[in-house]
């Protein structure tokens, strides 16, 4: 909490930071503390004791996983500098020290000095919270009250059912009981494991049916104090008007960055620097702001357009990360206070420069002509050059061929196939000898003269090796369609793959290659970088960046979620904000 964040209209000074840094710092400690009571019997039963008797321990501090799982949240929410969160603390640590100064009037209770020291955390707690209230700038979503009213009702609705359907296997009495009497008790349980039963002599259940059933009050809690607190999850996508916009900056910076055009998918939101000559572009997934690449437009205006990215970032209370940007941008973003770590590299052909001659190629020479002889053709064409009809059918195919129902990519894939808009885009057909389309692939522009890498499609009961086919024939024929480079797949920590191989390496290294080679059984990391180094390429090294190393597992996960690799289940579709989207012709 200590660093200094540049946010619109909040007027941040190291008083204001030192006492919210002690405001999150009390309510992880007093987790901690909820936690080891929960695991350590002895401290508990003190804790409770204390509290129980009217003796008053300091705020939050109740001992148990239940309690320590909510202070925990409100320790995160607030290490967030969520708004909403400082409210409710504030609510919540001012009655309660109301409540103390009113009990501390009482000789009875005054005569316990243990009373003092916690009167005295609490109102410290308070104090910090008053001291540190700029601190709390980041904003939630509009429709957080109506949704957490939402899940409140529905939840505690489907929880107090499945509570009394659990009391009604379980139930060990002998007496006649009704259904309602069993949704009445399961209803108290959770409230509370140790609420008074003696009502409910015909209900008598084993002890960890009543834990169970305060668990689910616990996840219904938290389930609801989530959707309070969250962070906006999206802005605006992309309009007409921002397309169009961007389209102008790329055609005259395009070349600068290879993925350039892939800050045209239409589920991402943008930012503009102030002379709009340069913008980022970012999709929020996860309460993570993910830019990917570069920014685009004039390099001397990136500034203008990343400043304003991180100011909205933490305006919402979103991280800041941006996923395969170049070295250029890269030490730009470090110069705004993001640390960089090298995610791979990607890999650059030189059309020029290319040859199947020479004894290192022989390998690949020799599958590119084993593959031709068997009677496999290629066409090479621009979108805008393929009839209507023929275009709807080659997206049919590459959807049936697609591997699994989810579109992956971001970063580095568009996320869609012959639009109209996308007239510029090469198509590579690959045909057997019976004229039969066997496998697809399709590239990006990256400025007037090259191309990138976009989708990759085959027939599962094809030969081997038509992807290496198809690309040494677009390498081959690129002056058909006046192409100087083309960027192929991006190879993770090649760098690893490629030093870890050789003579010398050192055992830390040799460790990391053989968890990334095992690793690469299911998520093609080795064979990614073997596929690309076939050709020889440039390596050009990208980079992700982000602010805070305890940040890189969430980062992660948000991005494996923008990529398409990890699906999330999300909430019922009666409950998501509706949200209109601009149509595209």
């Amino acid at each position: 909490m200590g660093d200094a964040r540049v946010v619109p209209g909040v007027r941040s000074t190291p008083t204001s930071r030192r006492a919210a840094g002690f405001a999150v710092w009390y309510l992880r400690v007093v987790a901690f503390v909820n936690f080891l009571s929960a695991v350590w019997v002895s401290l508990g039963q003190d804790v409770r004791r204390h509290n129980q008797e009217d003796y008053f321990t300091p705020y939050l501090l109740t001992a148990g996983f239940a309690s320590g799982v909510f202070t925990a949240f409100l320790a995160i929410t607030m290490r967030r500098r969520k708004r909403a969160a400082w409210i409710l603390n504030l609510v919540l640590s001012g009655a309660f020290l109301a409540l103390f100064v009113l009990a501390m009037a009482f000789p009875e209770i005054r005569r316990y000095a243990q009373n003092w020291i916690s009167l005295a955390l609490t109102a410290a707690f308070v104090a910090a919270l008053l001291a540190g209230r700029r601190e709390f700038y980041a904003k939630g979503d509009r429709s957080n009250p109506r949704l957490a009213a939402a899940v409140g009702v529905g939840g505690l609705l489907a929880s107090s059912l499945l509570a009394a359907l659990l009391v009604t296997v379980t139930n060990q009495a002998h007496g006649a009981s009704t259904f309602l009497d069993r949704w009445r008790y399961g209803t108290l349980r959770l409230v509370s494991v140790a609420a008074d039963d003696s009502g409910y002599t015909a209900i008598s259940t084993p002890n960890w049916v009543d834990v169970v059933i305060n668990v689910l009050s616990t996840l219904l809690v938290l389930a609801v104090f989530y959707a309070a607190f969250r962070s906006r999850r999206a802005v605006d996508p992309l309009t007409a008007d921002d397309e169009r916009r961007l389209r102008e900056l790329l055609d005259r910076h395009g070349e600068r960055d290879s993925l350039g055009y892939f800050a045209l998918r239409r589920e991402k939101s943008v930012i503009w620097s102030p002379t709009a000559k340069a913008a980022v572009t970012y999709r929020v997934v996860g309460g993570v702001s993910l830019a990917s690449g570069d920014p685009i437009g004039d390099p001397e205006a990136w500034p203008g357009a990343i400043e304003p990215w991180l100011a909205e970032a933490r305006a919402h209370g979103w991280l800041p990360a941006v996923m395969g940007a170049s070295e250029e941008a890269g030490t730009l973003y470090a110069r705004h206070g993001l640390d960089a770590l090298e995610l791979g590299d990607e890999a650059l052909v030189e059309v020029a420069e290319f040859t199947l001659e020479g004894r290192a190629m022989r390998t690949v020479r020799q599958a590119y002509n084993r593959v031709k002889r068997a009677g496999y053709t290629v066409r090479v064409r621009r979108h805008e050059d393929i009839p209507e009809e023929e275009t709807a059918a080659l997206v049919r195919r590459a959807d049936d061929w697609r591997d699994g129902a989810t579109e992956r990519g971001f970063s580095m894939a568009l996320g869609r196939l012959g639009d109209p808009a996308d007239g510029r885009c090469v198509m590579l057909e690959c045909t057997d000898a019976d004229g039969e389309l066997k496998a697809l692939l399709s590239f990006v522009p990256w400025g007037p003269h090259g191309l990138s890498l976009d989708l990759m499609r085959r027939d599962r009961d094809a030969d081997n090796g038509l992807m290496e086919f198809m690309v040494i024939e677009l390498l081959q024929r690129a002056h058909e369609i006046h192409i100087t480079q083309v960027s192929l797949n991006f190879a993770m920590f090649r760098s690893v793959f490629e030093r870890g191989a050789r003579l010398g390496a050192g055992p830390v290294l040799r460790l990391w290659r053989s968890l990334l080679s095992f690793f690469s059984r299911w998520w093609q990391i080795e064979s990614l970088y073997r596929a690309n180094a076939k050709y020889r390429p440039i390596w050009e090294p990208r980079f992700l960046l982000f602010e805070k190393s305890a940040d890189l597992p969430r980062i992660g996960i948000s991005s494996a979620r923008a990529e398409g690799f990890l699906e999330v289940p999300g909430l019922p579709r009666w409950l998501r904000r509706r949200r209109h989207l601009e149509t595209y012709r």
